[in-house]
């Protein structure tokens, strides 16, 4: 039997832990067994972010051999200072790990423990660029479902961690058992795209300098305007390097890079509105239908036109 430790505490995402529960439940039902136990600080029963309770935790002296890691999410992952009794929780269990996991934002409390440098490793996409900026030492991926590399295994947001607890499966028992388990909770065994499709590039943080934040806001107000390198340069009132300097220094990319990012998230706006691609294209600065689409195809990996089928309605 797999022995598998769920880090979890008051806060945490209900469904970074009951997704990949979900997954071992079916395999131990098809007779591959797993013992899952849950982890927190203080033992007892935590509260999830729903309000719902998870109960019968155990502290990480009480948690017996562990075979596997796996660190579930939360909003307050991402806050400073980190946690230092999870923080302790996490090093206790790794140690005596022979693979370790993060579901979403429980990325940040690996990478803080030291179990991510030299790593490639991903997390929620809205949340990928601060674990970058705050890890250095981390390879972070923003766009996969989940990465591995060596015995850490980190996956993207919430319900991408029902793609990770199948991958572990996949490990234990083979893509033919795993298989069945992803048919019998209607899941794909492996999604397609990736996490570029639910993304939308407005959520990076704002420029800190006033002068950045002058060419940035005008290009946010009409992002169908003139915005090639000279013209945001005379907004800002410096030489196009210094600009090009200051992108780089405060958003660690180009003008040119981010500017597209800002029309396609337009784009892709405009399209769940339901305008038709062509007026996407003309009214988010990209000019004609296959500019948009080369841009959806690097970026976004499917067409303005899948894109708009896929998220517009449930139906």
């Amino acid at each position: 039997m797999h022995r598998i430790a769920f880090v979890v505490f008051d806060g945490v995402t209900m469904l970074d832990v009951s997704g990949p529960g979900e997954v071992l439940h079916q395999a131990s039902r098809a007779g591959r067994p797993y013992a899952t136990t849950l982890v927190s600080p203080c033992g007892g029963t935590v509260t999830t972010s729903s309000g719902l309770a998870l109960a019968g935790t155990v502290r990480a002296a009480e948690a017996g051999p562990v075979d596997s890691l796996v660190v579930a999410g939360g909003d307050r992952l991402v806050d400073l200072p980190v946690d230092t009794e999870l923080l302790g929780v996490v090093r206790a269990l790794a140690e005596r790990s022979a693979r370790i996991a993060s579901v979403c934002t429980g990325a940040f409390l690996l990478a803080e423990a030291g179990f991510l440098d030299g790593r490639r490793a991903t997390t929620h996409w809205r949340h990928a660029r601060t674990l970058a900026r705050r890890y250095p030492r981390v390879r972070v991926e923003p766009d996969v479902i989940h990465v591995r590399d060596g015995r850490c295994i980190t996956s993207a947001g919430v319900t991408a961690g029902i793609d990770l607890a199948l991958s572990l499966v996949e490990d234990d028992h083979g893509a033919d058992v795993t298989r069945e388990i992803a048919r019998e909770l209607v899941v794909f065994l492996q999604r397609p795209g990736g996490q570029s499709q639910y993304s939308t590039t407005t959520g990076v943080p704002p420029a800190r300098s006033r002068l950045l934040r002058a060419v940035t806001d005008a290009v946010l107000a009409d992002p169908a305007g003139e915005h090639d390198l000279p013209a945001m340069a005379a907004t800002a009132a410096v030489s196009p390097r210094h600009l090009s300097r200051l992108f780089q220094a405060e958003l660690d990319t180009t003008p040119a890079r981010w500017v597209e990012g800002i029309r396609l998230d337009r784009a892709q706006r405009l399209l769940l509105e339901g305008r038709t691609v062509s007026a996407a294209a003309r009214h988010s600065g990209f000019g004609n239908d296959e500019t948009l689409r080369r841009v959806f195809a690097r970026h976004v990996g499917i067409t303005p036109t899948e894109y708009r089928k896929r998220f517009t309605t449930t139906r």
